[in-house]
């Protein structure tokens, strides 16, 4: 008699169990290593050497330092099943992980994610598990989901050694889900709502960065001879401010700038500010109306002051939405787990996975095992256990229930999946939203 599924589920949890310690240590070496997107060197490579440690196939280099390993079922041809994991940090310099010289630090969890990769890839090979399973299971450790270092990342794109900014996008454009039916995986959180939760929508984002082209002039002797760039980006964020009573509460419209560049010295009157600024909103429609608004506002302050300025908006990340038939799989194996698995209501945060998800079905849980706020310098994880190993068992009995019997229930979520966009409609609309404009008075 071949396995039963709740049989298959103890072998992988039983596994995971078995050498948790390995990746509950790897989280931890990550931790310690934080890296930024696209300069995750060192956490690429190991995983990379975690791959081959556990005999596990893969490619590397992807999108610059992600890496794609494969594990085939043994019950014949079905569909894909990706898990990911995200390689990337954040910069918060007074996190007590941070790193000395570059600030990088992981205030937003995702070495666990890592671990939880590299446990449910152990345990997924528990004997006689992949036998029983039909179809295939990508294992993606993705670069760069967190939207910072915009320079940096212009850089690269003028190099040509990437065209968008987030991780996800660049893989999708690479191909690397051109073979991948369903995706999902676990982000951290402090929310304690439960120990596992399901999450619903996410906002998307536009990214944009912006100049402020002034005159300098002695700022002591001499100021009306110059044109004060400081002062045209900060009337723009005023501007930016009065317009938030005409955003709707129900589109959760976001706007956060910072100035990246205030000028060069304080003697002389600023003739080069910059700032980066990203526009956050629950739906597409009502992401571009706040970005009209918002380049109103970034011309309004510049035509004040004489000024010109310079916008660049780059595409960010699609609105997230959750696959419902998908959440019902994942739901039932983590109750087995840990109880009670609320639903959370729509959040304001985004993640490049709201990409994956407008082409295939996608799931985005949280695990809460941590304390402070995330992208804070107070975020920790507390509870390894929980982070890396609950979390690796909710995802690989949630799999098992995919690939399992012929791989049915992969097949129905993906029947009922309705595609919001092609990837070649992707990829023409996230080009469309690149632009660069100037203005002067």
């Amino acid at each position: 008699m071949p396995p039963t599924r709740q049989e298959l589920k103890n072998l992988v949890c039983q596994e995971i169990d078995r050498q948790g310690e390995v990746a509950v240590r790897a989280s931890q070496a990550i931790l310690e290593h934080p890296e930024t997107g696209f300069r995750e060197v060192k956490t690429s490579r190991l995983v990379a050497e975690a791959f081959q440690g556990m005999g596990v196939p893969y490619q590397n280099g992807m999108a610059m330092t992600g890496l794609k390993g494969l594990l085939r079922g043994g019950a014949g041809e079905g569909p894909t099943v990706a898990v990911m994991g995200e390689l990337d940090s954040l910069i918060v310099p007074g996190h007590a992980n941070a790193h000395p010289d570059t600030g990088a630090a992981h205030a937003c969890g995702h070495h666990i994610q890592i671990g939880a990769l590299l446990a449910l890839t152990a345990g997924m090979q528990a004997p006689g598990v992949l036998g029983a399973l039909s179809g295939r299971v990508a294992l993606l450790a993705v670069p760069a989901e967190e939207y910072i270092e915009m320079e940096y990342r212009e850089g690269l794109r003028a190099q040509g050694k990437i065209e968008f900014f987030g991780g996800k996008a660049e893989l999708i454009r690479l191909g690397a889900f051109d073979d991948v039916d369903i995706a999902l995986m676990t982000h951290a959180s402090s929310m304690k709502e439960g120990k596992l939760m399901l999450s619903t929508t996410n906002n998307g984002i536009l990214a944009k960065r912006v100049q402020f082209v002034g005159k300098a002039a002695h700022a002591g002797s001499a100021p009306h001879r110059g044109i004060n760039a400081l002062n045209a980006a900060t009337l723009a964020i005023q501007a930016i401010h009065m317009q938030r009573e005409t955003f709707l509460d129900e589109d959760t419209i976001r706007v956060h700038s910072i100035i990246t560049k205030g000028g060069d010295a304080a003697n002389s009157v600023p003739a080069d500010v910059r700032m980066e600024t990203f526009v956050r909103g629950k739906r597409l429609r009502a992401i571009t109306s706040a970005n009209r608004k918002v380049d109103r506002a970034l011309r309004s302050g510049a035509m004040a002051v004489g000024a010109t300025v310079n916008i660049t908006t780059y595409p960010g990340y699609l609105p997230m939405v959750n696959e419902p038939s998908l959440a019902a799989v994942y739901k039932a194996n983590a109750e087995a787990l840990v109880g009670n698995v609320p639903t959370l209501p729509h959040r304001s945060s985004s993640s490049d996975i709201g990409d994956v998800g407008h082409i295939l079905p996608s799931l985005h849980p949280y695990v809460s095992a941590s304390t402070g706020t995330a992208h804070g310098d107070e975020f920790l994880i507390h509870d390894y256990e929980m982070a890396v190993l609950t979390n690796a068992k909710a995802m690989a009995t949630t799999v098992i229930d995919l690939l399992a019997d012929g791989a049915q229930q992969a097949r129905h979520v993906k029947g009922e999946f309705q595609p919001r966009m092609t990837k070649p409609e992707y990829l023409e609309f996230m080009r469309g939203l690149f632009k660069e404009e100037s203005f002067t008075e």
